[in-house]
């Protein structure tokens, strides 16, 4: 399971195919991955303007009228297309009207006017045909024949067109049939009857195969129906109704190879005709839910931690009666929580191998929300639900969640802080020991092992237990940082160590900060330009935007003023020890040779500001 360790965001196999699923028992399937999107929002795509101007058609109901009868006298009296197809087309290619009346004058009399029109423009007829046929102008524009006009000039696709609608499939459906199957339309007398009929054989009632050609055109190309036959006849092995068939096909695209390659994979788990036939029916989904895809997502999923075959077949013997779309973004979303609570990938993926149907069933709530309501950090919720995953019920949505009971390991924890609080003389359930509680960050005796190394270092017991009143929050650091702080402020500095009484947030700044400021504070000391006596306080402690104001802006006139090339300021620089603390710094993070780019920007501290403004104010 070390592959697990490399997960960190989720992932989810495009494709799991059964040509190569479990050929090792012990290896993970191995497709290309992608970060789960499941059913989320596409991205917005900007429309087209042939787009825009279809959803803007709108013609007035009298004038529409008289243009549709215009349109139906010429179709029908002039061009001799059979009646209920020109009807058809005047009746059902609004964004063509549209266009058709657009070019006529502002005329009171619109049915006399198209007529009059019509006698001496010619129309384009395959426009008007395709619309009625349900495609949209964006979607025919690529089958408008380059050479021909008029519809009786391609015999071949007007019969095409009738035999499909003789048999039953309504007349704005064959548009589909026509965008995903043009071959079709092509063929010789005859053929797509032949075709239609050869349904009937798998026992396939005239409206099953109506809705079955809509949703799935291809079926009428070369052998591909050989597929669905297959499917049919496993189903019919499985004792699933053709009545239940019809009803999945509810005019959405449907791949039969895929469904007939997942059969397959689920007879190779070991499920038994009579078991298939139970779970298809069962499970909403299973197998029509985007052809298949849905499922093998699942089953992507499951294998990528691990999963084996006796385990994967238990899944499929116990889904739920959910739909299967519901159960994997169920899934994904447990999946995406133990994540957002940081547990480690390889403990999920055990508890995803172990509890497959839980993580399925459950709906949960946020995890920020959920922490909050647990009044519990992120590694204790792990925690529980590693000793005990069906914990992950009480969390689901529309569930009462209860604060969790305070741990053994955390009450111990809780009680030495208190013991030591109390040892340092503060009184017992008094608001000064719960402001330390809040604060105090680790464990009781890391907490008096700190506490040990300020009185080692020379300050007297009472004092730092005075401090720590104040100042709970200096026992927040390692020893190793508080001891650094105070050998650099009595060994590097030069301050007594009585220092840290009158100023004890001076162990709550960091060592480059200390540094930098009394730098600079020298440096100014050293020219004369600030009070020599300042307490360290106040000049730690002032905020960023105060330093620069009170020490930096004058002395950056100062120095222009003085100095008029880089290299005697950095001489000046070098002289008075500067260069030590932040030059080196400086050309590292910013470097020198790109001072023209204006490095008066950064504000990494005073003096390299100091630095870097006046090298972008000054020739080389």
């Amino acid at each position: 399971m070390n592959h697990l360790q490399k997960l960190t965001t989720p992932f989810i196999l495009k494709w799991v195919s059964s040509d190569y699923a479990f050929n090792n028992s012990k290896t993970i399937l191995r497709a290309s991955a992608e970060k789960v999107r499941f059913y989320a929002t596409k991205k917005k795509i900007g429309k087209s303007k042939l787009e825009e101007e279809e959803e803007e058609c709108h013609i007035p109901r009298a004038v529409r009228k008289e243009a549709q009868a215009a349109l139906l006298d010429y179709l029908h009296s002039t061009r001799s297309l059979q009646f209920m197809d020109a009807e058809h087309m005047s009746k059902n290619s609004p964004f063509f009207l549209s266009k058709l009346l657009q070019r006529l004058d502002n005329e009171t009399d619109i049915r006399r006017s198209l007529t009059r029109f019509l006698r001496y423009h010619p129309l384009n007829e395959f426009e008007p045909f395709f619309e009625s046929m349900g495609l949209k102008p964006c979607q025919y524009l690529t089958f408008l024949p380059r050479d021909l006009m008029f519809l009786n000039d391609d015999q071949r696709l007007l019969d095409s067109y009738h035999v499909l609608c003789n048999y039953g499939i309504s007349r704005n459906k064959i548009g589909r049939i026509f965008a995903e199957a043009p071959e079709v339309f092509r063929y010789d007398p005859g053929v797509i009857d032949l075709k239609l009929r050869s349904f009937h054989g798998v026992g396939l009632d005239q409206s099953a195969v109506v809705k079955l050609v809509i949703a799935s055109p291809h079926l009428l190309i070369g052998n591909v129906h050989m597929d669905f036959f297959e499917v049919v006849e496993k189903m019919k092995r499985a004792g699933v109704d053709y009545s239940w068939i019809e009803d999945q096909l509810n005019g959405n695209s449907i791949h039969w190879s895929q469904l007939l390659e997942l059969m397959c994979f689920l007879n190779g788990l070991g499920l038994t005709d009579e078991q298939l036939g139970k779970i298809i029916c069962q499970v909403p989904g299973l197998l029509f839910d985007c052809s298949g895809r849905t499922t093998f997502f699942l089953i992507g999923f499951l294998s990528k931690f691990g999963i084996e075959k006796p385990e994967l077949l238990d899944v499929f013997l116990h889904l739920p009666q959910i739909p299967i779309k519901t159960f994997v973004f169920n899934m994904r979303q447990c999946y995406q929580f133990l994540i957002e609570i940081e547990m480690p990938v390889v403990e999920i993926g055990s508890i995803v191998r172990s509890y497959p149907i839980l993580l399925g069933t459950c709906v949960l709530k946020k995890a920020s929300s959920l922490l909050s309501i647990l009044n519990t950090g992120k590694k204790r919720l792990c925690s529980v639900i590693k000793e005990n995953p069906e914990f992950l019920r009480n969390l689901v949505r529309g569930a009462k969640v209860e604060k969790l009971p305070i741990a053994e390991e955390e009450l111990r924890s809780k009680m030495m802080k208190t013991k030591f609080l109390l040892d340092l003389g503060f009184a017992e359930n008094s608001s000064e020991m719960e402001k330390a509680l809040k604060v105090f960050r680790g464990k009781g005796v890391e907490l008096q092992e700190r506490f040990d190394c300020l009185v080692n270092a020379g300050l007297g017991r009472k004092h730092v237990a005075s401090v720590l009143k104040t100042h709970p929050q200096i026992l927040n650091q390692r020893k190793e940082v508080l001891e650094a702080k105070i050998e650099f402020l009595v060994n590097k500095l030069d301050y007594p160590l009585s220092t840290l009484l009158s100023f004890p947030s001076y162990l709550n700044y960091t060592i480059p900060r200390i540094r930098l400021r009394l730098s600079m504070y020298n440096w100014l000391k050293d020219q004369g330009k600030v009070d020599a006596t300042l307490a360290l306080s106040t000049i730690i402690a002032s905020s960023e935007k105060l330093f620069m104001k009170a020490y930096f802006q004058q002395q950056r006139r100062i120095i222009l003023n003085k100095y008029t090339t880089r290299q005697e300021i950095f001489e000046v620089l070098w002289d008075q020890k500067i260069r030590h603390d932040c030059l080196f710094n400086f050309e590292k993070k910013c470097k020198i040779n790109k001072a023209e780019e204006g490095f008066g920007s950064f504000l990494f501290n005073p003096a390299m500001n100091l630095l870097g403004s006046m090298l972008s104010s000054v020739s080389a």
